[in-house]
């Protein structure tokens, strides 16, 4: 099975390549990000919870690894090891019967676990993708309302405008002292779409990193299953062959013998 780790290190080189970015542009960053602080600081707090939760979804495969490593050497010392979340559907169907690499489960058995644990693992990945689409929703959430700012202040602006003075000096200096309130305003818009889209890129990277490394190991598990499991269909007495060429068959000498029955037992009648 591949090792997660090569995942990791791609998601933090990522990261450090984002850091650096933000650090060369850090004086318009913090220009933005000071144009409406408190809703832009949830953002960043919604998207360093993002984060955590993509590393913990890799995290979370290294002690199914050690799991399967201990299983595969034989059951022992299996027992103190911490029952797997991931693969607890497969140590279920097994149950204290652990053999090294030999073991007997039917189709439907094998199905029934691999289909469990596809399913703790997509689980998992919605919480990551209800917070990048939650960072989208927060960006176009500000930039609404710095947008209604604007526009209640632009219309304030000009309400206040007295141009019957006929000093046309101050009223170009209240013009323009009254501006600033609806450019506040378009500072929130903008900030805030910046940071909620620019946090759902990143998210979605490194989401879409931890699926990698979790559909690795889902496949390497399925392929160790498939390579080591005896497939049976019936706990008792030996294979069944049913293929589909086999019951057309038995289906039509089924209707022949059918057939005969009834003329012999129209002839007798």
């Amino acid at each position: 099975m591949s090792n997660p780790k090569h995942t990791l290190f791609w998601m933090t080189l990522f990261l450090a390549i984002v850091l650096a970015v933000c650090v060369l542009i850090y004086r318009p960053l913090a220009t933005a990000f000071m144009a409406n602080w408190v809703f832009n600081l949830l953002i960043v707090c919604v998207l360093l919870v993002g984060i955590g939760l993509t590393y913990r979804q890799v995290f979370v495969l290294f002690p199914e690894l050690r799991w399967i490593a201990q299983f595969r050497t034989g059951h022992a010392g299996l027992s103190v090891l911490q029952e797997p979340r991931l693969l607890k559907p497969l140590a279920k169907q097994l149950g204290d019967n652990y053999k090294r690499d030999q073991f007997s489960l039917s189709t439907m058995s094998l199905r029934t676990v691999l289909d469990g644990i596809h399913t703790r693992m997509d689980e998992q990945r919605e919480i990551t993708r209800y917070f990048i689409s939650l960072l989208v929703f927060l960006g176009l959430l500000g930039t609404f309302w710095g947008l209604l700012g604007t526009i209640n202040a632009v219309g304030g602006v000009i309400a206040g405008l007295d141009m019957g003075q006929g000093d046309f000096g101050a009223v170009f200096a209240e013009l323009q002292a009254g501006l600033m309130t609806p450019l506040q305003g378009m500072g929130t818009a903008f900030s805030s779409s910046l940071l909620g889209l620019g946090g759902s890129l990143i998210l979605g990277f490194l989401d879409i990193q931890a699926g990698h490394a979790q559909n690795r190991f889902y496949d390497g598990l399925e392929e160790w299953l498939t390579g080591v499991t005896n497939l049976v269909d019936t706990v008792a007495g030996p294979a069944v062959d049913t293929s589909p060429v086999d019951l057309e068959q038995l289906r039509e000498e089924n209707e022949r013998l059918r057939s005969r029955l009834r003329d012999q037992g129209d002839s007798d009648a």
